[in-house]
C-alpha cells in the first residue's frame, strides 16, 4: 500500500457531534428512556440507504423538508417538536469532539493536506472558523455545492485534486460505510470510526499512526 500523505474527514459524527435531541425531547415532557429510544430510531432511519438516496443534502430546501419528515416521528410524543429538533441540524450548533483539534493541528504541523468531504446543505466554513479549526483545512467539498452526495466517487476525486494528491495516497475518515465507504471506489483508503458516547474522544488519534507527513520530525517538534 502506498504511503498515505493526505486526509479527508467527514463532518458529522466524525469531527463534530450534534446537539442532544433526546434532551430536547425530555425538556418537552418525554420520559428519558423513551426520548433516547425515539432519538436513536430517528438517527438510525436517517442512515439507511433508502433515506440517503433522496437528495436531502443537495439544497437547504430538501434538507429541511426531508429531515423534518424524519423528526415528525417524535411529534406523537411531543406535538410540534419536529421543528425544534430540526434546529439541531444547524452546523453552527454542533460541537467538535475533544480530540478533533489536537489531531488536526498535529496533521497540519506534519505538512499533511486536510480536506472535509460532507453531505451537507449549508456551508461548514463558519463553524470550523468559529472553533479555530479552519486554519487546518485546505479544501471543503460539500454536497450542496457540488450537486452530488456521498458515496459518489467524484466528490472524493475532487478533494484529492484540490489537495494535489493521488487518491491512493489519501485516507478518508468517516463514520458511515454507505457514504464514506464510497471513497473506496475512488481509490482511497478508508478508516471508519466506531460509535462512542456523546462528547467522548472520537478515536481520531489513530489517524496519526496511519498517515505520514511531508515534514520529517514535524510532529516531534510540535510537542516540544
Amino acid at each position: 500500500m502506498p504511503a498515505l500523505r493526505a486526509v479527508l474527514f467527514d463532518f458529522g459524527n466524525t469531527l463534530f457531534y450534534s446537539p442532544d435531541g433526546a434532551a430536547i425531547l425530555v425538556e418537552a415532557g418525554v420520559e428519558p428512556a423513551l426520548a433516547e429510544q425515539v432519538w436513536s430510531e430517528i438517527w438510525a432511519a436517517a442512515g439507511t440507504p433508502g433515506e440517503m438516496v433522496k437528495g436531502r443534502d443537495l439544497s437547504p430546501e430538501n434538507h429541511r423538508r426531508m429531515w423534518t419528515a424524519l423528526f415528525t416521528r417524535a411529534d406523537v410524543h411531543a406535538p410540534g417538536i419536529s421543528e425544534r429538533l430540526y434546529e439541531t441540524m444547524t452546523p453552527e450548533l454542533w460541537t467538535p469532539y475533544p480530540d478533533a483539534q489536537p489531531v488536526l493541528r498535529r496533521l497540519h504541523r506534519r505538512g499533511v493536506p486536510i480536506g472535509v468531504v460532507s453531505n451537507v446543505a449549508h456551508s461548514l466554513r463558519p463553524v470550523f472558523e468559529r472553533h479555530g479549526l479552519g486554519q487546518y483545512v485546505s479544501a471543503y467539498i460539500q454536497s450542496y455545492e457540488e450537486a452530488l452526495e456521498k458515496p459518489a466517487p467524484e466528490l472524493f476525486l475532487t478533494a484529492c485534486r484540490l489537495l494535489l494528491v493521488e487518491p491512493g495516497q489519501t485516507l478518508m475518515v468517516g463514520d458511515s460505510h454507505i457514504a464514506d465507504g464510497g471513497a473506496v471506489a475512488a481509490g482511497l483508503e478508508v478508516y471508519l470510526l466506531p460509535q462512542v458516547p456523546r462528547g467522548a474522544p472520537r478515536g481520531l488519534a489513530r489517524v496519526l499512526d496511519l498517515v505520514k507527513g511531508s515534514r520529517a520530525g514535524g510532529d516531534r517538534q510540535a510537542r516540544l
